[in-house]
C-alpha cells in the first residue's frame, strides 16, 4: 500500500468519523441519552485526532531535503504516539466511568440507543475497513481508535435489544469494561512496536541471518561485517554494512541492493574493503 493511499484512508476515516459526531450529538438530544452525547464529545475528540493524523501522514509522503535527509517518513510516528496517547487516556477515563456505574446503573432509552447502535456500526465499520489494511503504525493507530467506537456500538446494540425485554442497566458498564481493556492491550501493542522504531530496533520482518547468508553467496564476497540495520517507518528500511573483497566491486553493489529490495530495505550504504585492510569495526 502506498503512502498516497495511507493519507487518502485516514483522510476517510476523519470525514466519516467528524460526521457521525454531529448525527450523535443530534441523536442523544432527540433520545435524551447522556450516554450517547457523550460518546458524541468524545467523537468529536476522535475527530481532532484523526485530523493530526491525517496531517503528520501526508507530511511523511515528503521527500528528504537539507533539513530531514532520510525525508520525514518518522512524523507518521509521531502520530502513532499522540493517537495512542489520547486513546490511553481516554480509555482510562471511560473505565473509571464504567466501573462508578457498576454501582449506579443509569437507564436509558433502549429503543433509540438501538437505531443509533445500528447507524453507529455501519458509519464507523466503514472507517475501520478504511483503514484496516494500512501497513503503517498511524493507520493502526487510527484503527484501534476507530474500532474502539465500532465494538462499543455493537455493545450498545446487544445491550438495548436485551433492554426492550429484560431491565438490566448494569450490563452498561460491564460491555464497557470489556471492550476498554482490549483497547489499553492494543494500545499497549502499538506504542511497544512504535517506541522499538524509534529506538532503532531490527525491523521485525526482516530475517537478519538468512539476509546476511544470501550476502554472503554473492560471487566474490569473502565475508560480511558491522551491519546495522533499522526502519524509519515500520515499512521502509535502512542498512549500513562493510562487505570484505578483492575484486567486482561495482557488481558487487549492484547484487546486493538487488536482494536487500526483497527486504523492504530501501536505503543501503555498502563499505567495501579489501581482505588486507584491517577494519577496527570488525
Amino acid at each position: 500500500m502506498s503512502k498516497d493511499n495511507s493519507t487518502k484512508n485516514i483522510r476517510t476515516a476523519f470525514f466519516l468519523n467528524l460526521g457521525f459526531a454531529f448525527v450523535e450529538l443530534i441523536g442523544g438530544i432527540i433520545t435524551n441519552s447522556v450516554a450517547i452525547l457523550s460518546d458524541a464529545i468524545h467523537d468529536f475528540g476522535d475527530s481532532i485526532s484523526l485530523a493530526i493524523a491525517w496531517a503528520l501522514q501526508k507530511k511523511s509522503n515528503k521527500p528528504k531535503d537539507e533539513k530531514y535527509s532520510y525525508g520525514y517518513k518518522r512524523f507518521s510516528l509521531l502520530s502513532s504516539v499522540i493517537l495512542s496517547g489520547i486513546l490511553l487516556i481516554g480509555s482510562i477515563l471511560i473505565l473509571l466511568e464504567a466501573i462508578t456505574r457498576l454501582f449506579s446503573p443509569q437507564d436509558v432509552n433502549a429503543q433509540g440507543m438501538l437505531w443509533l447502535a445500528i447507524l453507529g456500526i455501519i458509519i464507523n465499520g466503514a472507517a475501520a475497513l478504511s483503514v484496516k489494511k494500512g501497513k503503517t503504525l498511524n493507520e493502526r493507530a487510527v484503527f484501534l481508535h476507530i474500532m474502539e467506537d465500532v465494538l462499543g456500538w455493537i455493545g450498545v446494540l446487544v445491550i438495548s435489544i436485551v433492554m426492550i425485554f429484560v431491565h438490566l442497566p448494569i450490563l452498561d458498564p460491564i460491555l464497557s469494561i470489556s471492550i476498554t481493556i482490549w483497547v489499553l492491550y492494543n494500545v499497549y501493542k502499538n506504542l511497544k512496536s512504535t517506541f522499538n522504531i524509534l529506538l532503532q530496533a531490527l525491523p521485525k520482518d526482516v530475517d537478519v541471518k538468512k539476509l546476511t547468508k544470501e550476502l554472503e553467496e554473492i560471487e566474490d564476497v569473502v565475508s560480511i561485517h558491522d551491519l546495522h540495520l533499522w526502519t524509519q517507518d515500520g515499512i521502509s528500511h535502512v542498512m549500513t554494512l562493510h562487505i570484505v573483497a578483492n575484486s567486482n566491486y561495482d557488481k558487487i553493489k549492484e547484487k546486493v541492493r538487488q536482494k536487500t529490495k526483497n527486504y523492504n530495505i530501501d536505503h543501503v550504504t555498502i563499505e567495501l574493503e579489501d581482505s588486507n585492510f584491517n577494519c577496527i569495526n570488525k
